[in-house]
């Protein structure tokens, strides 16, 4: 079974998974490319040799040759588009967030279990990582013991706007750590406190949150969005038996001029080409037979996601400690 996919969005997260479909997943077929911009969207619809191009998202979502919508507009569409594939029954791959907003989170929610079905599987990718995947497994199989401490940093050459702020990198960047710390960690948070060194310029200083989780773990996490060398995500998983620590993919190492070097990544694309095969595959499978993955992320991980990054950016408004307060998870939601 051919799965016909309708585009949305034609940028670079847009154009990453259309190529991905098209070239990598046998059995996947852009159909549509949905773009404000015509010229963009027939762009990325001759690359992948979709049939059509249109610029109303709604309307694409509901044509009788799209089985299934991958949502990779801007942020705000994020939600609505998530809410119009539900009504038309049809599954999406919604990249992150589902919404910075937990109440408009909560509204895909209401709409799935109204429906009686998960439509939304999120975009969080990390989970499908090789290196968090080894991070879980040594924590569920006992080597590393009871978890005490998980450390992260997430490190950027620059923001990606001039506007971009220090509650920005709470909302917007962080949520690929909170969402897959909870999967390793198998946790929800009870707390967050957020912290900004200064720097010597105007850029947007690190921020560098530490929470608390509900099993009585602690997690800190370091997101700098003007780190200048390159892009670095690292962390280390540690217990009472042992550590488990991420290793930085490099493919080669110069020896010149009395020197020994590595490069970097300019963004986060290479570190995680894999991941995003992984999840897309997932993607395909839970489209085809109705089966959600145990590793993909849910409606709920991005509302759990949201309800952290607002307790982020208060804390670090506040410069206080913030409970994060998460309801019950709905049994529609366990696996």
């Amino acid at each position: 079974m051919t799965i016909r996919l309708a585009v949305i969005g034609a940028g670079i997260m847009g154009s990453d998974h259309a190529h991905i479909f098209a070239n990598d997943l046998p059995g996947a077929q852009v159909q549509v490319v949905c773009d404000a911009s015509a010229e963009r969207a027939k762009a990325l619809a001759d690359a992948v040799g979709a049939a059509d191009v249109m610029s109303d998202a709604e309307a694409a979502i509901v044509r009788s040759d799209v089985d299934a919508v991958v949502i990779a507009s801007p942020d705000f569409t994020h939600a609505p588009l998530s809410l119009a594939c539900i009504r038309a029954g049809k599954r999406a791959l919604c990249e992150k967030p589902l919404s910075q907003s937990a109440a408009e989170c909560m509204t895909v929610m209401q709409a799935e279990e109204a429906a009686g079905q998960r439509h939304i599987q999120l975009g969080f990718m990390r989970r499908f990582d090789q290196s968090y995947a080894e991070m879980k497994s040594a924590l569920d199989k006992g080597t590393l013991g009871r978890a005490l401490m998980m450390h992260n940093f997430h490190r950027n050459v620059e923001t990606p706007a001039a506007d971009f702020t220090g509650a920005m990198a709470i909302t917007n960047s962080a949520p690929h750590e909170f969402d897959v710390v909870r999967f390793v960690l198998g946790a929800e948070y009870a707390a967050i406190s957020a912290f900004q060194p200064k720097r010597s310029d105007a850029l947007v200083a690190p921020v560098f949150m530490v929470l608390e989780t509900t099993d009585g773990q602690l997690v800190n996490i370091e997101i700098n969005n003007n780190a200048a060398y390159g892009y670095d995500v690292r962390g280390e998983l540690v217990g009472e038996a042992g550590s488990i620590a991420m290793n930085a993919a490099t493919y080669s190492r110069l020896d010149a001029r009395l020197a020994q070097t590595t490069g970097y990544d300019s963004d986060w694309r290479g570190r995680y080409a894999e991941a995003y095969r992984r999840q897309n595959r997932a993607f395909l499978h839970f489209v085809r037979s109705g089966e959600f993955s145990l590793i993909a992320s849910d409606a709920w991980d991005g509302y759990a996601a949201a309800v952290v990054a607002e307790a982020g950016a208060r804390a670090l408004a506040t410069g206080q400690r913030v409970a994060v307060e998460m309801p019950t998870q709905p049994l529609f939601y366990k696996r």
